[in-house]
């Protein structure tokens, strides 16, 4: 303990004389990469992670049985492979529960869920990538992995598109990656061509993507008007295979109607 003290001091005393504005506890710091570790990478042996985070492997062991013991990591049956714990899931459903945007946005999602019969997706922006943050299956047989939580860079999803398309080119500018890396065979890495795809989103009001983010998969993507910045949308995704003569027009006209409707709401706004 007095280890963790002594870190929590220094930092502490660092903010004080106003050396950095984003000062951090270094012990606070190191149990939430553990976690952001974990739910991206997946489990790991302690010296795993301990490689992976470049934390000392003594430091990280007396961290590690801290988290174990109040329910943030699980290990195996052998005791020697560290996991995501209960704790994680209990936090997670609480946020689910008390998101005003989630609570809102659930029977706009189940109308167009049984408008289309396709699969629907809630997700947020979050500095350069979308999370998904609720979804509705498909009534049809839909090999898309887009589990809540899951994320991926906003550049290659329609969600992603339709918020970038709302803000200004500035904005914009610095959310698009210089490098741009393909997340399937068809993610367009052209940067300059990736700009003017979203320039047209925001002339549109609505974003596209196919078979970018899922080989197979066409998504469609509008921006919720739920606060001052556009950071939630809405997406359907669609197997290119069932996009006959006039389904994509059905499916982009219900987007933007629930949109329109949303935006004509007097209470619609949440402050954020």
């Amino acid at each position: 303990m007095r280890m963790i003290d002594e870190e929590a001091s220094v930092d502490t005393e660092r903010a004080g004389r106003g050396s950095s504005a984003t000062s951090q506890v270094k012990s606070a710091a190191r149990v939430l990469d553990v976690l952001d570790d974990i739910a991206a990478n997946g489990p790991g042996t302690q010296l795993q992670l301990a490689t992976r985070l470049g934390i000392p492997k003594s430091s990280l062991h007396a961290l590690l049985r801290t988290m174990c013991a109040r329910g943030w990591l699980d290990t195996d049956q052998t005791g020697s492979i560290y996991r995501l714990g209960v704790h994680t899931l209990t936090v997670s459903s609480a946020y689910l529960d008390g998101d005003p945007v989630l609570s809102r946005a659930n029977s706009v999602m189940d109308e167009i869920a049984a408008a289309t019969e396709e699969t629907v997706h809630l997700g947020r922006l979050e500095g350069a990538e979308i999370i998904y943050t609720a979804k509705r299956e498909s009534k049809h047989p839909l090999r898309m992995y887009s589990a809540v939580g899951r994320r991926l860079p906003a550049y290659s999803t329609a969600l992603g598109r339709a918020m970038l398309a709302e803000m200004p080119e500035d904005v914009r500018d610095k959310l698009v990656p210089h490098e741009i890396k393909s997340i399937t065979s068809q993610t367009i890495t052209d940067r300059d061509a990736l700009l003017a795809i979203i320039d047209k989103a925001a002339q549109l009001g609505y974003a596209e993507e196919s078979e970018e983010s899922c080989l197979g998969v066409r998504c469609f993507g509008v921006a919720l008007p739920f606060s001052r910045r556009s950071v939630d949308a809405l997406s359907i995704a669609v197997p290119i295979s069932r996009l006959k003569q006039g389904r994509e027009d059905f499916i982009v006209e219900t987007l933007l109607s629930v949109k329109a409707r949303l935006s004509a709401m007097r209470d619609n706004r949440l402050a954020r």
